[in-house]
């Protein structure tokens, strides 16, 4: 089986964060989004991974070397494939159709995931949903009394489905579903200005294709700062059996309430950390209280009192510290 992963767009709602580094390259948990899922994916499915296929835009040679590595301890050989117009996810898959034959699964790079990823081979394809309560922001799919997928809709302003597509796909015949994204290029079939995948399978399912609903414990998305912060804090409590603290770490007075990831060394100070906080290399945490957020490598923050936060490379923090004589029964409120 091979992996396609697109992975080219701006991540304009992660802002600033974006600004320097791909958002599919942020870091839950310590290490990229799309290292998570590549390895989620490998470590959970019955196949064999032979290809990862990265669909990027111009990130840098240095990137590019990172995901190739990626692939290739995953024992799959990594290439890397150019989206240089955002163009839609139909677009974005054919960029890598060199990989587009025999099994394929597609995997966004924005989201993680919680599922069984047992590949039902007896079948066109899987396509994994999870039930929301309000439909109208995503793709959905309609189920026939069989149970199989008859129907794809973008985002419907009337009800017809709360099965929402998460952005990941297995196929079973990627030729095929080159062939349809082609066709799309070739006759210039838009939706929104941009070529877009559902479309494609549309005309599979018109042809014959029969594509199955995989089940989703929990999808966790990386779309944005309180989505990517939430995912981060699921991600280490599904994790917490592993020991996430590097050796190198130096504990000066400080506490970790675990489920928390702190990378090669960290310092923490005169601090409570977690639970629920991923802290990069090389990061110093100073008088300071962190729970739920991300602090990436080489940040430094002293008297910060922060939940729900990202912290950016390098970035600096610091207030000055206050001092109180306060009464009994009094309340300080920012």
């Amino acid at each position: 089986m091979k992996i396609i992963v697109p992975m080219a767009g701006m991540g304009k709602r992660l802002r600033p964060h974006t600004l320097t580094t791909a958002k599919p390259l942020l870091p839950i948990a310590g290490k990229p989004i799309v290292q998570r899922l590549v390895e989620d994916i490998v470590a959970i499915s019955d196949q064999k991974v032979t290809e990862i296929a990265y669909v990027v835009g111009r990130f840098g040679q240095e990137v590019e070397r990172h995901l190739i590595q990626v692939a290739e301890s995953l024992g799959a050989k990594g290439t890397i494939h150019y989206q240089d117009k955002a163009l839609g996810t139909a677009h974005a898959i054919l960029c890598a159709q060199s990989a587009l034959d025999g099994p394929v699964t597609v995997a966004f790079a924005d989201t993680l995931f919680r599922a069984d990823f047992k590949l039902d081979t007896s079948k066109d394809g899987v396509l994994w949903v999870q039930k929301i309560e309000d439909p109208r922001q995503f793709g959905v799919v309609v189920l026939n009394e069989e149970g199989v997928i008859a129907e794809f809709k973008e985002k419907p302003q009337e009800f017809i489905s709360d099965l929402a597509m998460i952005g990941i796909y297995y196929f079973n015949n990627g030729g095929w579903l080159k062939e349809e994204l082609q066709y799309l290029i070739d006759n210039n079939i838009m939706n929104g200005g941009e070529y877009q995948l559902p479309d494609a399978l549309r005309n599979m399912v018109k042809k014959g294709a029969q594509f199955l609903p995989g089940a989703v414990q929990d999808w966790m998305d990386c779309g944005n700062k309180d989505a990517m912060v939430d995912t981060n804090t699921k991600y280490l409590g599904y994790n917490s059996d592993k020991d996430w603290v590097d050796p190198t770490v130096k504990i000066i007075d400080s506490i970790i309430i675990q489920p928390c990831y702190i990378g090669a060394g960290v310092v923490l100070k005169n601090s409570v950390v977690g639970p629920g906080v991923s802290i990069g290399q090389d990061a110093l945490i100073e008088s300071s209280v962190i729970r739920n957020s991300i602090v990436m490598p080489g940040a430094s923050l002293h008297h910060a009192n922060l939940n729900n936060s990202i912290v950016g490379n390098h970035a600096r923090y610091q207030r000055k510290p206050e001092e109180l004589s306060l009464g009994d029964y009094s309340v300080i409120k920012d």
